[in-house]
């Protein structure tokens, strides 16, 4: 485990994901994100490639070869190098081998970083094509916040408020059968109180949104992420459908990449949210959380 340190948060990422697997703050004694306990869902923050989301039948198509791939694919499981490692900032890398082309036929390298600045972490991705023809990928974030932070408090106590991209329409999706529909558009997202029912349906997404805030009512106490210029956020949590209740915890998840809709043709060149790189080019994208 790697453990990234300033005055106010201290940080764990593990080798295995590039995960980060715990944001504690110093002076409050604050956790912020899940535990990964699998009761819920065994994971904290996956980095999620070559898709986000799931393809419909788990499979497709590219220059004539059908390819099966599971939900948000395999990066969450590979083992990084950390390529550079100081106090209170680390890269870890990962160069893709011949065991994925079965699944995804690119050969790739991907570098992660992460960077702490007071009480904010900022998460660059890089993505560089190695293969000499135009590659196609989605890649995204899936963190998931503590919510309630303490046990005095109650879900229901915490807000999530949105800010749009200036002079964007944001477009609402919601997930059936963990595939893409589309819901409606409009000028901006009114605040919105954490309930379990807003995840009976699996996730909801926006696109165009620039900042997402998740704070506790009661203490002020939560997380902001900042993610201009990613085209979609996710918001997750999971929901048992056998009493109607939550897990104790909400993911902000900031997306280049959907799911596969439910008329989708397979090809991937064709998928919505899909992502384009040249041969021998590097993708580069990156967001921060900042713990309140």
């Amino acid at each position: 485990m790697i453990v990234l340190e300033n005055e106010a948060l201290k940080v764990s990422i593990s080798t295995s994901g590039a995960e980060v697997r715990e944001v504690l703050n110093k002076k409050t004694g604050l956790s912020y994100l899940w535990s990964g306990e699998s009761t819920h869902w065994g994971r904290v923050s996956p980095i999620l490639f070559p898709i986000v989301g799931r393809l419909k039948k788990d499979q497709y198509k590219l220059n004539g070869k059908t390819y099966h791939l599971s939900q948000h694919g395999f990066l969450r499981d590979v083992e990084f190098t950390v390529q550079a490692q100081h106090v209170d900032h680390v890269s870890f890398c990962f160069e893709s081998s011949d065991d994925f082309l079965d699944v995804y036929p690119y050969r790739f390298q991907a570098v992660i970083h992460y960077a702490l600045k007071e009480q904010s972490l900022n998460v660059r991705w890089e993505i560089k094509n190695e293969q000499k023809e135009t590659m196609y990928f989605s890649i995204g974030a899936h963190p998931a916040f503590n919510v309630p932070l303490t046990s005095e408090e109650k879900a229901e106590e915490y807000t999530l408020a949105f800010t749009s991209a200036v002079g964007k329409r944001v477009t609402r999706y919601e997930l059936a059968k963990s595939l893409i529909k589309e819901k409606e558009s409009a000028e901006t997202i009114e605040p919105i109180s954490i309930q379990a029912s807003l995840f009976k349906n699996d996730a909801f997404i926006y696109s165009h949104i620039d900042h997402v805030s998740l704070l506790s009512d009661r203490t002020g106490h939560g997380v902001e992420v900042d993610l201009a210029a990613f085209p979609f956020v996710g918001i997750w949590s999971s929901y048992n459908q056998s009493n109607g209740t939550m897990a104790p915890f909400v993911c902000i998840e900031p997306w280049y990449g959907l799911a596969d809709t439910e008329d989708t043709s397979g090809q991937l060149k064709e998928k919505i949210g899909i992502n384009k790189l040249e041969a021998g080019s590097w993708f580069e994208a990156n967001y921060t959380m900042t713990f309140i």
